[in-house]
């Protein structure tokens, strides 16, 4: 596939599309991540007045990560920060390392294994600061706890388990340092020589990269590979010709999160999301509760590799 449109890849009528409540999420991220570098006054106020304006002029049926794209790109200019969130990504992936042997065991205690490996990485999905969720220490273990046995809404993971056994190809997109460290139980079930592990291709909130992957140790269970793109999410469009291609001949894709469900939904490739839904507009588009475990699958027929255009 060459580096042209990925407009083939999605559906007409189905993009996600944000709303109104959207704004008012993004300035927030814009003071939370201010509140992170702690620059001067003036550098704080002229970035934020820049956020103000961007948001004022911007298509608002834009996906939430391609406005966050543009937003944070923004604050990371004006502050001269080329990582906002850095500290807080290396404490996650080390308070998840922490806590990630004794609830793995509790996981596959309660759960045949690869319901537990979903179970557990749809948890882990909790850690994001992008999202509005509370990460307080009572917080996230009050989380993992109802995880085991809260409703597994969408589909069977049965329906994953027989997808992955046919693939040939396997993309599995990370989301959040931290998070990534309760995908290794799912990662560790899907086969090597057939699996890629795909990060952000730069920072942006506490997305991970190939650094926090690296640091979380995951690069002995799959290569991986970046995507080329500072999105929280997957906006094709953006991302580097070599991940499109993958994406294009891979025949099963595992993505995590709601940035990556915001910013995929729609498109004509097969994929399984996994995500915990944090805000009233995901789960108006899945139709389910706020807080919810959700694996869903799209395009199950579609196991062809889309054609190169």
């Amino acid at each position: 596939m060459t580096d042209s449109s990925a407009s083939e890849f999605r559906a007409p009528g189905r993009a996600f599309a944000p709303r109104l409540d959207c704004v008012g999420c993004m300035v927030r991220q814009a003071r939370e991540a201010l509140a992170q570098i702690q620059p001067p006054p003036e550098v704080a106020e002229r970035a934020l007045r820049r956020v103000l304006a961007l948001l004022a002029e911007a298509d608002w049926r834009q996906s939430p990560p391609a406005l966050g794209q543009k937003l944070h790109r923004l604050i990371r200019e004006t502050t001269g920060q080329r990582d906002p969130y850095s500290a807080i990504k290396r404490r996650l992936n080390r308070r998840a390392a922490e806590m990630r042997p004794r609830w793995s065991r509790r996981f596959q205690e309660a759960h045949p294994p690869w319901e537990a490996a979903v179970r557990l990485a749809i948890a882990g999905n909790l850690l994001d600061v992008g999202a509005k969720t509370q990460l307080r220490e009572d917080a996230v273990e009050n989380a993992f706890a109802e995880a085991l046995t809260a409703p597994l809404r969408g589909t069977e993971v049965s329906a994953l388990t027989r997808a992955v056994a046919a693939a040939r190809s396997i993309l599995y997109l990370a989301d959040n340092a931290g998070e990534i460290v309760f995908d290794r139980d799912l990662l560790a079930l899907l086969p090597r020589d057939r699996c890629t592990l795909v990060v952000r291709g730069a920072p942006v909130l506490n997305d991970a990269t190939r650094e926090d992957a690296e640091e979380a140790g995951l690069a002995g269970l799959c290569p991986i590979m970046d995507n080329g793109s500072d999105a929280p999410g997957t906006l094709l469009e953006d991302c580097s010709p070599a991940f499109r291609e993958r994406f294009a001949a891979a025949d099963l894709i595992i993505a995590k999160g709601q940035g990556n469900f915001e910013s995929l939904t729609g498109t004509s490739r097969p994929i399984f999301f996994l995500l915990k839904v944090k805000c009233p507009l995901v789960a108006e588009a899945l139709d389910c509760p706020v807080g919810s475990l959700v694996l869903r699958q799209e395009n199950a027929a579609s196991a062809a590799p889309a054609s190169a255009p």
